[in-house]
């Protein structure tokens, strides 16, 4: 059904494209427990996933907000800094190249790749107060890789389930790092949330990822402690506050199940994402705890990134190459992964059990 004769319901499941955001078209899914919004026009990148009982935003806002890309010329064509100026926060999903700047095959790729600043085609599949679907569809300027993304809310779920795909028309195979880049914030996150995760082991990053950053590099360890540089224990089931000034990198891998939780004790609600490890074998864990001095935070970010990813660490694909995580596809054939994320009540820290089982 097209726009115009759209069925407008104030009961169930209800979706809509009919809406722009600062002139970007976005998607609205809701339903009775929460309401998720869709940038179209940007990546299809969920920008904001709303708790309604509790009134709670679950993504990460960046100061600065959702800026239009046709708006506003870059000063400058660093390969960082053009992603960075258009990032509003929220959730992406990277292909092929997650990670800093970096050649890939040939073509000069800046951080995380050239999908997320891009126009999707958007199409509402299914529409009935019982379930809405709606589909995305992006292709890399790039690279010969096109991304779907599904995205479902049935009626009295608190959560959405995406089925992608990424599809390779190269007649040639290539390796990628796909990272779905799932930043929390918002008036969910505090220094009373926790984190859970299955049995896995803690990699740091090899150096320090920024000038306030407080963990020991290349550290290896068991999960749930790092090491801070002065050697003490870093419990990794602990969210600290804004007030701890620090940005770190962290990874998970050897996951005994593909998972994470993220529980605000104040709250009671609980963040889950759920995920294919086979695909995704590591989880990235971006730490900007109010650290970040200088471009683009300077200080004023509060969020945990934990996001699912082929490969480690931010180096891109080259990178990844070089330590054997990148993932190969081969010419023609279609990656497939379902991924499920949204709010969990009651959710039991104590057994360390998958959210959605």
């Amino acid at each position: 059904m097209g726009t115009n004769y759209q069925d407008e319901r104030s009961h169930g499941v209800r979706v809509s494209d009919a809406w722009k955001f600062r002139g970007l078209k976005t998607v609205v899914l809701e339903n009775k427990h929460i309401r998720v919004e869709i940038i179209s026009d940007k990546g299809a990148d969920i920008s904001s996933f709303v708790h309604k009982s509790t009134d709670t935003e679950l993504m990460f806002k960046t100061p600065w907000g959702l800026r239009n890309p046709k708006n506003n010329v870059p000063p400058s064509g660093d390969g960082a800094s053009v992603w960075l100026d258009y990032y509003e926060g929220g959730w992406q999903t990277v292909v092929p190249h997650g990670g800093y700047p970096s050649k890939y095959y040939g073509a000069d790729f800046g951080i995380h790749g050239d999908v997320n600043n891009i126009p999707w085609d958007t199409k509402i599949i299914e529409d009935t107060a019982k379930k809405c679907t709606v589909e995305f569809i992006g292709r890399s300027l790039r690279s010969p890789f096109e991304i779907k993304r599904v995205i479902s809310l049935n009626e009295n779920d608190s959560f959405i389930e995406i089925n992608q795909e990424v599809k390779n028309f190269a007649e040639e195979d290539l390796n990628i790092v796909w990272l779905e880049h799932i930043a929390i914030g918002g008036s969910f996150l505090s220094q009373n949330c926790t984190l859970t995760v299955p049995d896995c082991t803690i990699l740091t990053h090899p150096e320090d990822a920024d000038k306030s950053s407080k963990l020991k590099p290349n550290f290896k360890g068991n999960w749930p402690y790092a090491e801070f540089k002065d050697g003490s224990k870093n419990d990794f089931r602990k969210i600290p506050g804004k007030d701890d000034r620090s940005l770190d990198m962290a990874y998970f891998t050897n996951l005994s199940d593909g998972w994470y939780a993220v529980t605000n004790n104040d709250l009671n609600i609980t963040w889950g994402v759920e995920f294919p490890k086979d695909l995704f074998r590591y989880i990235w864990y971006w730490r900007n705890f109010g650290g970040g001095y200088g471009y683009p935070w300077y200080g004023r970010c509060y969020n945990a990134g934990l996001e699912p990813c082929t490969s480690w660490h931010n180096g891109g694909v080259e990178q990844a190459e070089n330590n054997g995580s990148a993932h190969n596809v081969k010419s023609g054939e279609i990656l497939k992964a379902k991924i499920k994320a949204g709010i969990i009540q009651d959710y039991s820290q104590k057994n360390s059990e998958n959210p959605f089982k």
